[in-house]
């Protein structure tokens, strides 16, 4: 059965900072219906300055649901931050892989036995028309944002979803590249980048004269991110009269475009760009407003050496 705590105080509630305001939507507490928090005020321990945050609510079948509520300790009652506490906090001796262990059986009755010959057949073979670059952020996962099923998307992701030119950088996201356009024969190169990126952040922190010789080696992080400094110099030439957080999400933007370019850096990917058997795009998703802007590269054979890409069919999804 499903349980639901339901919190009552006399407060004026437009003064509470659970997340900033609350829906006056009433709801039969003896419904399935439970909130959940549309959005977050917190990413990477800052502060979002944000149009106010509705809560918003979606019907829930799961056993045991929990209702989580960003809460200002100085500004809550006492009662509702030990309520949430109680919520929120771990039992002790809980075992974290029993709920990884329920998805997975979830998955295998819903959706492997349902589809048994399926499965069975891309146990015998993969043929993915995608091949997407995404970061590792565990806030943007392309199977779950662009609805990806097994067998459709084959999938690299690295610290702020970064391609490196052929003729130099790390190997790791240039294997997968090989692999997918050469052996797998994707139809389609889809570059992610996000809001929020923590690697654009630390790629946009680091001294503007600082090149690959110069990084500490001892950081992996600057020696991945810093594959991306044109970006860099260009959001910060483009974006000189922003704030730092506005350059970043330029930045955000702009690392895809550069990925894009370095895409085009690869023999054998331009061979089947200029051939039409293979598309590259760009995509950016914004999880603060939960929007999708995506573009396609317009591919011209002079546009390989220009500090710039001709784009087409440039679209937002909200």
């Amino acid at each position: 059965s499903l349980h639901i705590t339901w919190f009552y105080s006399t407060a004026d509630f437009s003064s509470m900072a659970i997340v900033s305001s609350i829906m006056s939507t009433s709801v039969d507490p003896s419904s399935s219906r439970i909130c959940v928090p549309h959005n977050t005020e917190k990413i990477f321990g800052n502060i979002a300055k944000s149009k106010p945050t509705y809560l918003r609510f979606c019907t829930s079948s799961r056993r045991d649901a929990k209702l989580r509520l960003a809460v200002s300790s100085s500004r809550v009652p006492s009662k509702l931050i030990q309520e949430e506490k109680h919520m929120t906090s771990p039992k002790k001796g809980h075992d974290v892989f029993e709920e990884i262990k329920h998805r997975f059986l979830t998955f295998k009755k819903d959706k492997y036995m349902e589809n048994l010959e399926r499965f069975q057949s891309l146990a015998k073979s993969q043929s993915p028309k995608f091949m997407v670059v995404a970061c590792a952020d565990s806030r943007v996962c392309p199977s779950a944002i662009l609805g990806f099923q097994p067998g459709e998307a084959f999938t690299v992701r690295n610290i702020a979803n970064i391609v490196p030119t052929y003729e130099s950088g790390p190997s790791e996201t240039k294997a997968a590249l090989e692999f997918a356009v050469n052996s797998v024969q994707v139809e389609n190169i889809l570059v992610v980048g996000h809001s929020r990126c923590g690697g654009i952040r630390a790629l946009m922190t680091m001294d503007d004269d600082e090149t690959e010789e110069d990084v500490d080696s001892r950081s992996f992080i600057k020696n991945w991110v810093v594959v991306g400094k044109t970006a860099r110099s260009t959001s910060k030439s483009a974006a000189s009269g922003l704030s730092f957080d506005q350059q970043c999400q330029h930045c955000e933007k702009e690392s895809v475009n550069c990925s894009l370019r370095n895409l085009l850096s690869y023999p054998w990917i331009e061979e089947r760009v200029k051939n039409r058997t293979l598309s590259i795009h760009g995509g950016y998703y914004d999880f603060t407003e939960c929007t999708f802007e995506k573009w396609t590269v317009d591919y011209e054979e002079r546009s390989c050496f220009e500090s710039k890409i001709a784009v087409k069919d440039r679209s937002i999804w909200k």
